[in-house]
Protein backbone atom coordinates (compact mmCIF):
# COMPACT_ATOMS: atom_id res chain seq x y z
CA UNK A 1 0.00 0.00 0.00
CA UNK A 2 1.25 3.33 -1.14
CA UNK A 3 1.54 5.76 1.84
CA UNK A 4 1.08 9.51 0.94
CA UNK A 5 3.17 12.00 2.85
CA UNK A 6 0.72 15.25 4.23
CA UNK A 7 2.99 18.33 3.91
CA UNK A 8 2.74 20.11 7.48
CA UNK A 9 2.94 23.51 8.53
CA UNK A 10 5.38 25.31 9.05
CA UNK A 11 6.00 27.09 12.59
CA UNK A 12 7.91 29.32 14.61
CA UNK A 13 8.75 28.77 17.68
CA UNK A 14 6.02 28.72 20.89
CA UNK A 15 8.85 31.26 22.94
CA UNK A 16 9.96 33.33 19.43
CA UNK A 17 7.32 35.82 18.13
CA UNK A 18 8.63 36.43 14.30
CA UNK A 19 7.35 39.37 12.36
CA UNK A 20 7.77 40.63 8.75
CA UNK A 21 7.83 43.99 8.43
CA UNK A 22 9.96 46.83 5.78
CA UNK A 23 12.88 48.43 8.35
CA UNK A 24 15.15 49.94 5.58
CA UNK A 25 14.62 53.33 7.17
CA UNK A 26 16.57 52.13 10.35
CA UNK A 27 19.93 54.28 10.37
CA UNK A 28 20.63 54.17 13.84
CA UNK A 29 19.92 52.38 17.06
CA UNK A 30 21.59 55.04 19.22
CA UNK A 31 18.23 56.63 20.61
CA UNK A 32 19.39 60.05 20.97
CA UNK A 33 19.43 59.84 16.90
CA UNK A 34 16.87 58.12 15.78
CA UNK A 35 14.18 59.76 14.01
CA UNK A 36 12.68 56.90 12.02
CA UNK A 37 9.54 55.04 12.05
CA UNK A 38 10.83 51.32 12.49
CA UNK A 39 13.82 52.78 14.72
CA UNK A 40 11.27 54.33 17.18
CA UNK A 41 9.88 51.12 17.40
CA UNK A 42 12.76 49.15 18.72
CA UNK A 43 13.46 51.91 21.37
CA UNK A 44 10.03 51.64 22.31
CA UNK A 45 10.33 47.77 22.94
CA UNK A 46 13.99 48.25 24.64
CA UNK A 47 14.34 51.48 26.20
CA UNK A 48 12.21 53.10 29.09
CA UNK A 49 11.51 56.85 29.75
CA UNK A 50 10.62 58.52 32.78
CA UNK A 51 6.87 58.91 32.18
CA UNK A 52 4.50 57.14 29.48
CA UNK A 53 0.74 56.76 28.47
CA UNK A 54 -1.90 54.55 28.12
CA UNK A 55 -1.84 54.25 24.37
CA UNK A 56 -5.84 53.86 24.42
CA UNK A 57 -6.39 57.36 26.02
CA UNK A 58 -2.95 59.39 25.50
CA UNK A 59 -4.32 61.80 28.35
CA UNK A 60 -3.66 59.01 31.11
CA UNK A 61 0.52 60.25 31.69
CA UNK A 62 1.88 57.86 34.40
CA UNK A 63 5.55 57.14 35.49
CA UNK A 64 7.82 54.48 34.47
CA UNK A 65 10.97 54.98 35.12
CA UNK A 66 10.56 57.32 37.42
CA UNK A 67 7.87 56.64 39.52
CA UNK A 68 6.03 60.59 40.68
CA UNK A 69 6.43 64.04 39.67
CA UNK A 70 5.75 67.40 41.33
CA UNK A 71 5.44 70.71 38.80
CA UNK A 72 6.29 74.17 40.77
CA UNK A 73 3.84 77.14 41.17
CA UNK A 74 6.12 78.84 38.63
CA UNK A 75 5.63 76.08 36.04
CA UNK A 76 9.30 75.60 34.93
CA UNK A 77 10.58 73.27 37.73
CA UNK A 78 9.42 69.72 37.05
CA UNK A 79 10.94 67.61 39.87
CA UNK A 80 10.97 63.69 39.36
CA UNK A 81 11.40 60.70 41.55
CA UNK A 82 13.33 57.37 40.27
CA UNK A 83 11.76 54.00 40.36
CA UNK A 84 13.41 52.02 43.18
CA UNK A 85 15.46 48.68 42.30
CA UNK A 86 15.52 48.99 38.58
CA UNK A 87 18.39 47.74 36.84
CA UNK A 88 20.33 47.95 33.31
CA UNK A 89 21.06 44.57 31.60
CA UNK A 90 24.49 45.41 32.48
CA UNK A 91 24.35 44.98 36.36
CA UNK A 92 24.17 48.46 37.15
CA UNK A 93 21.59 50.11 38.88
CA UNK A 94 19.25 52.66 37.32
CA UNK A 95 19.72 56.03 38.92
CA UNK A 96 18.67 59.68 38.86
CA UNK A 97 22.20 60.59 37.21
CA UNK A 98 21.49 58.13 34.12
CA UNK A 99 18.24 59.95 33.58
CA UNK A 100 20.16 63.19 33.53
CA UNK A 101 22.85 62.06 31.50
CA UNK A 102 20.64 60.61 28.69
CA UNK A 103 18.79 64.08 28.63
CA UNK A 104 22.15 65.75 28.79
CA UNK A 105 23.75 63.73 26.26
CA UNK A 106 20.87 63.73 23.49
CA UNK A 107 21.14 67.81 23.86
CA UNK A 108 24.84 67.92 23.62
CA UNK A 109 24.92 65.21 20.45
CA UNK A 110 22.12 67.75 18.59
CA UNK A 111 21.11 64.93 16.30
CA UNK A 112 17.94 65.48 14.38
CA UNK A 113 15.64 65.08 17.25
CA UNK A 114 17.44 66.93 19.77
CA UNK A 115 14.49 70.10 18.98
CA UNK A 116 12.57 67.86 20.73
CA UNK A 117 14.08 68.68 24.26
CA UNK A 118 16.38 72.28 23.00
CA UNK A 119 12.75 73.37 22.66
CA UNK A 120 12.45 74.29 26.23
CA UNK A 121 15.59 76.26 26.56
CA UNK A 122 18.41 73.49 26.83
CA UNK A 123 21.79 74.46 25.28
CA UNK A 124 24.86 72.51 25.79
CA UNK A 125 26.32 75.37 27.92
CA UNK A 126 23.54 75.04 30.39
CA UNK A 127 22.25 71.39 30.18
CA UNK A 128 24.38 70.46 33.69
CA UNK A 129 22.57 72.90 35.62
CA UNK A 130 19.23 73.12 34.17
CA UNK A 131 18.88 68.75 33.81
CA UNK A 132 20.65 67.48 36.98
CA UNK A 133 20.56 64.62 39.84
CA UNK A 134 19.98 66.36 43.34
CA UNK A 135 20.61 62.21 44.37
CA UNK A 136 20.28 58.95 43.26
CA UNK A 137 16.57 59.13 42.83
CA UNK A 138 16.08 62.43 42.68
CA UNK A 139 16.14 64.21 38.71
CA UNK A 140 15.29 68.17 38.54
CA UNK A 141 14.37 69.55 35.39
CA UNK A 142 14.28 72.98 34.97
CA UNK A 143 12.91 74.75 31.82
CA UNK A 144 13.27 78.42 30.61
CA UNK A 145 9.48 79.09 30.17
CA UNK A 146 6.16 78.49 32.23
CA UNK A 147 4.71 75.96 29.08
CA UNK A 148 1.60 73.77 29.13
CA UNK A 149 2.43 71.42 31.55
CA UNK A 150 1.28 68.30 28.94
CA UNK A 151 3.77 69.80 26.49
CA UNK A 152 6.44 69.16 28.86
CA UNK A 153 5.85 65.53 29.69
CA UNK A 154 4.83 64.39 26.65
CA UNK A 155 8.15 65.45 24.89
CA UNK A 156 9.41 63.42 27.55
CA UNK A 157 7.62 60.27 26.41
CA UNK A 158 9.49 61.02 23.29
CA UNK A 159 12.40 58.28 21.50
CA UNK A 160 15.06 60.98 22.38
CA UNK A 161 13.94 61.05 25.73
CA UNK A 162 14.22 56.78 26.27
CA UNK A 163 17.25 56.45 29.31
CA UNK A 164 20.78 54.87 28.76
CA UNK A 165 23.19 53.21 31.35
CA UNK A 166 26.00 55.90 31.64
CA UNK A 167 28.39 53.38 32.86
CA UNK A 168 28.10 51.81 30.08
CA UNK A 169 27.91 54.22 27.27
CA UNK A 170 30.98 56.09 28.27
CA UNK A 171 33.30 53.02 28.66
CA UNK A 172 32.50 53.14 24.87
CA UNK A 173 33.33 57.09 24.18
CA UNK A 174 35.51 57.78 21.69
CA UNK A 175 37.16 60.66 21.46
CA UNK A 176 34.84 62.90 23.16
CA UNK A 177 31.84 61.40 21.05
CA UNK A 178 29.76 60.34 24.50
CA UNK A 179 29.66 56.70 23.18
CA UNK A 180 27.44 57.53 19.89
CA UNK A 181 29.39 55.66 17.18
CA UNK A 182 28.92 52.57 19.16
CA UNK A 183 25.48 53.15 20.64
CA UNK A 184 24.39 53.62 16.91
CA UNK A 185 24.48 49.81 16.54
CA UNK A 186 24.70 48.53 20.35
CA UNK A 187 22.17 48.58 22.75
CA UNK A 188 22.76 50.01 26.65
CA UNK A 189 19.13 50.91 28.22
CA UNK A 190 16.99 49.19 30.48
CA UNK A 191 12.91 48.18 28.95
CA UNK A 192 11.30 44.32 28.53
CA UNK A 193 13.45 43.25 25.61
CA UNK A 194 17.52 44.08 24.59
CA UNK A 195 19.17 43.68 21.37
CA UNK A 196 20.67 40.91 20.07
CA UNK A 197 21.73 41.58 16.67
CA UNK A 198 20.43 43.85 14.00
CA UNK A 199 21.85 43.66 10.24
CA UNK A 200 20.88 46.61 8.57
CA UNK A 201 18.37 45.80 5.86
CA UNK A 202 17.61 42.41 6.78
CA UNK A 203 16.95 41.66 10.05
CA UNK A 204 16.33 42.67 14.09
CA UNK A 205 16.37 40.55 17.06
CA UNK A 206 15.65 40.98 20.30
CA UNK A 207 15.85 38.99 23.33
CA UNK A 208 13.45 38.96 26.64
CA UNK A 209 14.83 41.19 29.46
CA UNK A 210 14.29 38.13 32.36
CA UNK A 211 15.03 40.83 34.66
CA UNK A 212 12.40 43.54 33.47
CA UNK A 213 11.29 45.53 36.29
CA UNK A 214 7.60 45.27 35.44
CA UNK A 215 8.15 42.11 34.85
CA UNK A 216 9.40 39.42 32.21
CA UNK A 217 7.49 38.86 28.31
CA UNK A 218 6.14 36.02 27.38
CA UNK A 219 8.40 35.61 24.24
CA UNK A 220 11.82 34.69 24.76
CA UNK A 221 12.98 36.41 21.16
CA UNK A 222 11.97 38.86 18.46
CA UNK A 223 12.64 38.83 15.29
CA UNK A 224 11.85 40.93 12.33
CA UNK A 225 12.31 40.03 9.05
CA UNK A 226 13.14 42.85 6.24
CA UNK A 227 10.51 41.75 3.72
CA UNK A 228 9.80 44.52 1.39
CA UNK A 229 7.01 42.63 -1.14
CA UNK A 230 3.24 42.18 0.62
CA UNK A 231 2.64 39.34 -1.59
CA UNK A 232 5.93 37.37 0.43
CA UNK A 233 4.98 38.64 3.56
CA UNK A 234 0.94 37.14 3.13
CA UNK A 235 2.50 34.01 1.69
CA UNK A 236 4.71 33.65 4.88
CA UNK A 237 2.43 34.25 6.66
CA UNK A 238 0.29 31.56 5.70
CA UNK A 239 3.11 29.16 5.62
CA UNK A 240 3.01 29.73 9.11
CA UNK A 241 6.55 30.76 8.75
CA UNK A 242 6.27 34.13 10.21
CA UNK A 243 3.56 35.21 12.92
CA UNK A 244 3.04 38.83 12.20
CA UNK A 245 3.06 40.37 8.85
CA UNK A 246 3.11 44.68 8.99
CA UNK A 247 2.49 45.28 5.03
CA UNK A 248 -0.03 44.05 3.68
CA UNK A 249 -2.09 45.82 1.19
CA UNK A 250 -6.01 45.82 0.55
CA UNK A 251 -6.19 42.80 -1.53
CA UNK A 252 -3.39 40.98 0.63
CA UNK A 253 -5.93 42.00 3.74
CA UNK A 254 -8.96 40.68 1.84
CA UNK A 255 -7.14 37.08 1.24
CA UNK A 256 -6.21 36.93 4.85
CA UNK A 257 -10.10 37.88 6.63
CA UNK A 258 -11.39 34.92 4.66
CA UNK A 259 -8.95 32.73 6.50
CA UNK A 260 -9.98 31.06 9.53
CA UNK A 261 -5.92 30.55 10.80
CA UNK A 262 -4.98 34.13 10.36
CA UNK A 263 -6.37 37.69 11.99
CA UNK A 264 -6.66 41.10 11.41
CA UNK A 265 -6.34 43.75 13.96
CA UNK A 266 -5.59 48.03 12.94
CA UNK A 267 -4.98 50.72 15.02
CA UNK A 268 -5.38 54.90 14.23
CA UNK A 269 -1.88 56.32 14.12
CA UNK A 270 -1.26 59.92 14.59
CA UNK A 271 0.72 59.59 10.76
CA UNK A 272 -0.11 61.57 8.24
CA UNK A 273 0.51 60.90 4.40
CA UNK A 274 1.78 64.10 2.52
CA UNK A 275 3.87 65.74 -0.43
CA UNK A 276 6.27 68.52 -0.17
CA UNK A 277 6.64 70.95 -2.44
CA UNK A 278 10.31 72.65 -2.44
CA UNK A 279 10.01 76.09 -2.62
CA UNK A 280 13.19 76.50 -4.41
CA UNK A 281 11.64 74.96 -7.21
CA UNK A 282 10.39 78.45 -8.74
CA UNK A 283 6.98 76.54 -10.58
CA UNK A 284 6.37 75.06 -6.70
CA UNK A 285 6.81 78.16 -5.50
CA UNK A 286 3.94 79.95 -6.88
CA UNK A 287 0.94 80.50 -4.47
CA UNK A 288 -1.45 79.19 -7.53
CA UNK A 289 0.57 76.10 -8.22
CA UNK A 290 0.54 74.92 -5.01
CA UNK A 291 -3.07 75.25 -4.73
CA UNK A 292 -3.70 73.35 -8.57
CA UNK A 293 -1.48 70.49 -6.97
CA UNK A 294 -4.12 69.85 -4.17
CA UNK A 295 -7.02 69.72 -6.61
CA UNK A 296 -4.98 67.20 -8.71
CA UNK A 297 -4.94 64.29 -5.86
CA UNK A 298 -7.67 61.20 -6.83
CA UNK A 299 -7.85 61.54 -2.33
CA UNK A 300 -11.29 59.37 -2.68
CA UNK A 301 -10.03 57.05 -5.40
CA UNK A 302 -6.60 55.96 -3.80
CA UNK A 303 -8.77 56.01 -0.38
CA UNK A 304 -11.07 52.98 -2.21
CA UNK A 305 -8.29 51.17 -3.86
CA UNK A 306 -4.43 51.42 -3.66
CA UNK A 307 -4.76 52.44 0.10
CA UNK A 308 -8.14 50.77 1.00
CA UNK A 309 -8.27 49.98 4.74
CA UNK A 310 -4.55 51.31 5.41
CA UNK A 311 -5.62 55.07 5.30
CA UNK A 312 -8.57 57.38 5.64
CA UNK A 313 -8.52 61.01 3.61
CA UNK A 314 -6.90 63.82 5.81
CA UNK A 315 -5.81 67.32 5.17
CA UNK A 316 -4.82 69.01 7.82
CA UNK A 317 -1.14 68.68 9.30
CA UNK A 318 -2.53 67.52 13.53
CA UNK A 319 -4.52 64.12 13.20
CA UNK A 320 -7.87 63.48 14.23
CA UNK A 321 -7.08 62.57 18.09
CA UNK A 322 -5.03 65.36 18.73
CA UNK A 323 -6.15 68.47 20.64
CA UNK A 324 -7.39 71.06 17.84
CA UNK A 325 -7.19 68.75 15.51
CA UNK A 326 -9.06 70.36 11.85
CA UNK A 327 -11.33 67.47 10.48
CA UNK A 328 -12.98 69.67 6.86
CA UNK A 329 -11.61 68.03 3.91
CA UNK A 330 -12.11 70.85 1.26
CA UNK A 331 -9.76 69.46 -1.37
CA UNK A 332 -11.17 66.84 -3.82
CA UNK A 333 -9.97 65.62 -7.70
CA UNK A 334 -11.12 68.72 -10.19
CA UNK A 335 -8.95 68.81 -12.94
CA UNK A 336 -10.58 71.71 -14.55
CA UNK A 337 -9.47 73.87 -11.51
CA UNK A 338 -6.29 72.89 -11.42
CA UNK A 339 -5.84 73.88 -14.94
CA UNK A 340 -7.47 77.81 -14.32
CA UNK A 341 -5.06 77.56 -11.10
CA UNK A 342 -2.15 76.79 -13.67
CA UNK A 343 -3.01 79.02 -16.70
CA UNK A 344 -3.54 81.44 -14.12
CA UNK A 345 0.25 81.02 -12.77
CA UNK A 346 1.73 81.42 -16.25
CA UNK A 347 1.77 77.56 -16.68
CA UNK A 348 -1.56 76.48 -19.32
CA UNK A 349 0.73 73.50 -20.29
CA UNK A 350 1.80 72.44 -17.46
CA UNK A 351 5.48 71.67 -16.18
CA UNK A 352 7.75 68.87 -15.35
CA UNK A 353 8.80 67.77 -12.23
CA UNK A 354 10.07 65.16 -9.83
CA UNK A 355 9.71 63.59 -6.75
CA UNK A 356 11.33 61.17 -4.42
CA UNK A 357 9.11 58.22 -3.49
CA UNK A 358 10.20 55.16 -1.32
CA UNK A 359 10.29 52.08 -3.27
CA UNK A 360 7.82 50.43 -1.08
CA UNK A 361 3.85 49.76 -0.98
CA UNK A 362 1.75 51.39 -1.05
CA UNK A 363 3.83 54.59 -1.29
CA UNK A 364 4.91 53.16 -4.69
CA UNK A 365 1.09 52.88 -5.91
CA UNK A 366 0.08 56.56 -4.42
CA UNK A 367 2.93 57.59 -6.54
CA UNK A 368 1.98 56.15 -9.19
CA UNK A 369 -1.65 57.47 -8.79
CA UNK A 370 -0.69 61.01 -8.32
CA UNK A 371 1.67 61.16 -11.59
CA UNK A 372 -1.28 59.86 -13.32
CA UNK A 373 -3.76 62.73 -11.99
CA UNK A 374 -1.04 65.12 -12.54
CA UNK A 375 -0.90 64.50 -16.12
CA UNK A 376 -4.22 65.36 -16.57
CA UNK A 377 -3.12 69.07 -16.26
CA UNK A 378 -0.02 68.60 -18.27
CA UNK A 379 2.42 68.51 -14.93
CA UNK A 380 4.43 65.62 -16.19
CA UNK A 381 5.81 63.73 -13.02
CA UNK A 382 8.82 61.72 -12.58
CA UNK A 383 9.02 59.00 -9.91
CA UNK A 384 12.61 58.47 -8.47
CA UNK A 385 12.02 55.44 -6.84
CA UNK A 386 14.55 54.69 -3.62
CA UNK A 387 14.85 53.01 -0.25
CA UNK A 388 14.04 54.65 2.92
CA UNK A 389 17.95 55.87 4.02
CA UNK A 390 18.00 57.27 0.24
CA UNK A 391 14.78 59.55 0.34
CA UNK A 392 15.12 60.93 3.54
CA UNK A 393 18.40 61.68 2.68
CA UNK A 394 18.04 63.39 -0.13
CA UNK A 395 14.91 65.00 1.44
CA UNK A 396 16.57 66.35 4.77
CA UNK A 397 18.87 67.83 2.16
CA UNK A 398 16.36 69.97 0.61
CA UNK A 399 17.61 68.04 -2.52
CA UNK A 400 14.16 67.25 -3.65
CA UNK A 401 11.27 68.63 -5.79
CA UNK A 402 8.55 66.53 -4.49
CA UNK A 403 8.75 64.00 -1.52
CA UNK A 404 6.02 61.83 -0.88
CA UNK A 405 6.52 61.15 2.87
CA UNK A 406 4.80 60.12 6.29
CA UNK A 407 5.17 62.46 9.41
CA UNK A 408 4.20 60.33 12.87
CA UNK A 409 4.34 62.76 16.11
CA UNK A 410 6.98 62.62 18.36
CA UNK A 411 5.19 62.89 21.66
CA UNK A 412 0.95 63.07 21.97
CA UNK A 413 0.97 67.08 22.32
CA UNK A 414 -0.63 69.44 18.95
CA UNK A 415 2.97 71.01 19.23
CA UNK A 416 4.90 68.09 17.84
CA UNK A 417 3.51 68.30 14.35
CA UNK A 418 2.90 72.31 14.27
CA UNK A 419 6.57 72.58 15.15
CA UNK A 420 7.24 70.87 11.91
CA UNK A 421 4.75 71.74 9.30
CA UNK A 422 3.75 75.07 10.71
CA UNK A 423 6.97 76.25 12.27
CA UNK A 424 10.43 77.23 10.18
CA UNK A 425 12.53 79.78 12.33
CA UNK A 426 15.04 80.38 10.35
CA UNK A 427 14.80 79.38 6.33
CA UNK A 428 19.01 79.74 5.34
CA UNK A 429 20.58 76.45 4.24
CA UNK A 430 23.01 76.27 7.75
CA UNK A 431 19.69 76.62 10.18
CA UNK A 432 20.20 74.54 13.14
CA UNK A 433 16.61 73.96 13.39
CA UNK A 434 15.46 71.95 10.21
CA UNK A 435 11.64 70.91 10.08
CA UNK A 436 9.48 70.26 7.56
CA UNK A 437 8.74 73.88 6.83
CA UNK A 438 12.71 74.33 6.64
CA UNK A 439 12.98 70.65 4.02
CA UNK A 440 10.61 72.32 1.91
CA UNK A 441 12.12 76.03 2.45
CA UNK A 442 8.85 77.88 2.93
CA UNK A 443 9.65 80.89 4.83
CA UNK A 444 6.56 81.62 7.37
CA UNK A 445 7.75 84.38 10.49
CA UNK A 446 3.96 84.89 11.29
CA UNK A 447 2.93 81.23 11.56
CA UNK A 448 5.91 80.49 13.60
CA UNK A 449 4.63 83.16 15.79
CA UNK A 450 1.48 81.82 16.05
CA UNK A 451 2.99 78.38 16.67
CA UNK A 452 5.00 79.50 19.28
CA UNK A 453 2.08 81.24 20.98
CA UNK A 454 -0.15 78.11 21.13
CA UNK A 455 2.44 76.12 23.71
CA UNK A 456 2.50 79.06 25.84
CA UNK A 457 -0.96 78.78 26.67
CA UNK A 458 -2.03 76.78 29.64
CA UNK A 459 -5.79 76.39 29.12
CA UNK A 460 -6.86 73.48 26.70
CA UNK A 461 -10.11 75.27 25.11
CA UNK A 462 -8.04 78.06 24.19
CA UNK A 463 -4.87 76.17 22.61
CA UNK A 464 -7.60 74.04 20.91
CA UNK A 465 -8.86 77.12 19.43
CA UNK A 466 -5.15 78.47 18.48
CA UNK A 467 -4.25 75.20 16.01
CA UNK A 468 -7.27 75.85 14.52
CA UNK A 469 -6.74 79.09 13.45
CA UNK A 470 -3.03 77.76 12.05
CA UNK A 471 -4.25 75.08 10.68
CA UNK A 472 -6.99 76.84 8.14
CA UNK A 473 -4.76 79.14 7.06
CA UNK A 474 -1.88 75.97 6.42
CA UNK A 475 -4.59 74.31 4.72
CA UNK A 476 -4.74 76.78 1.77
CA UNK A 477 -1.22 78.45 1.47
CA UNK A 478 1.64 75.72 2.71
CA UNK A 479 3.64 73.88 0.31
CA UNK A 480 2.30 70.60 1.74
CA UNK A 481 -0.74 68.02 -0.01
CA UNK A 482 -1.64 66.50 3.44
CA UNK A 483 -3.19 64.07 1.78
CA UNK A 484 -4.34 61.02 4.53
CA UNK A 485 -4.18 59.74 8.19
CA UNK A 486 -2.51 55.93 8.74
CA UNK A 487 -4.51 53.06 9.74
CA UNK A 488 -2.11 50.84 10.99
CA UNK A 489 -2.78 47.18 9.78
CA UNK A 490 -1.33 43.58 11.15
CA UNK A 491 -1.74 40.32 10.17
CA UNK A 492 -1.40 37.83 12.32
CA UNK A 493 -1.49 33.55 13.00
CA UNK A 494 -4.90 33.27 14.73
CA UNK A 495 -3.02 32.01 17.67
CA UNK A 496 -0.90 35.11 18.36
CA UNK A 497 -2.44 37.82 20.75
CA UNK A 498 -1.85 40.68 22.27
CA UNK A 499 0.54 42.59 19.88
CA UNK A 500 -0.45 46.21 20.94
CA UNK A 501 -1.02 48.95 17.73
CA UNK A 502 -0.38 52.10 19.32
CA UNK A 503 -0.71 56.06 18.34
CA UNK A 504 3.02 56.70 17.64
CA UNK A 505 5.60 54.35 16.27
CA UNK A 506 7.45 53.87 19.62
CA UNK A 507 4.29 52.42 20.88
CA UNK A 508 3.66 49.39 18.90
CA UNK A 509 5.12 47.10 21.30
CA UNK A 510 5.69 43.25 21.44
CA UNK A 511 5.88 43.04 25.94
CA UNK A 512 1.98 41.71 25.89
CA UNK A 513 2.46 39.21 23.24
CA UNK A 514 1.44 35.49 23.62
CA UNK A 515 0.61 32.41 21.53
CA UNK A 516 -2.51 30.41 22.69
Amino acid sequence: MAVTATPTLAETPRDTLVIAFQIDDIITLDPAEIFEFSGAEFAGNTYDRLIGYNHEDVSEIFGVAAESWTISDDGKTYTFKMRQGVTFPSGNPMTAEDAAFSLQRAIILDKTPAFILTQFGFTADNVADKIRATDDMTLVIETDRAYAPTFVLYCLTATISSIVDKKTVMEHEVDGDLGHKWLRTNYAGVGPFKLRQWKPNESLTLDRNDDYWGGAPAMKRVITRHIVEPATQQLLLEKGDIDIARNLGPDQLESVRSNPDLAVQDGVKGAVYYLGLSQKNEALANPKVRQALKYLVDYKGMEGTVVRDLMRVHQAFLPRGFLGALEETPYTLDVSKAKQLLADAGYPDGFKITMDTRNTSPILEMAQSIQATFGQAGVDLEIIPGDGKQTLTKYRARNHDIYIGRWGPDYQDPHTNADTFARNPDNSDDAKSKPLAWRNAWDIPQMTKMSDAAILERDPAKRAALYLEIQKAHQVTSPFVIMFQQTEVAATRADTKGFIIGPAFDDNRYHEVTKN
